[in-house]
């Protein structure tokens, strides 16, 4: 790789990752809220709001993402990973 190759990646990817926040505006709100909610939430909180039924908010928002593979994609990439570090220290997921 070039000097200048080396430098192009890092920008590339800092424009792409505007592209996604311009493409998808209430995206980056509504995955900061879902992660706040799930680092902000005891193992216990967490098992009891399993078993309850979604808002429709909730719902609303599910429906979007069903609809936009894009945004679900995005969502989920923001999401995942502390979603899934959460669980794991409840004994949700091995």
């Amino acid at each position: 790789m070039t000097k200048k190759s080396l430098w192009l990646t890092p920008v590339a990817a800092i424009v792409a990752g505007v592209a996604y926040a311009q493409q998808f505006p209430i995206l980056d709100a509504v995955a900061n809220k879902v992660v706040q909610k799930y680092q902000g939430m005891t193992c216990e909180q967490l098992w009891q709001q399993k078993s309850q039924p979604k808002g429709p908010e909730e719902q609303r928002i599910v429906g979007m993402l069903k609809s936009d593979p894009a945004m679900r994609t995005e969502f989920l990439n923001r999401v995942a990973a502390p979603i899934a570090n959460k669980m794991f220290e409840c004994g949700m997921i091995p």
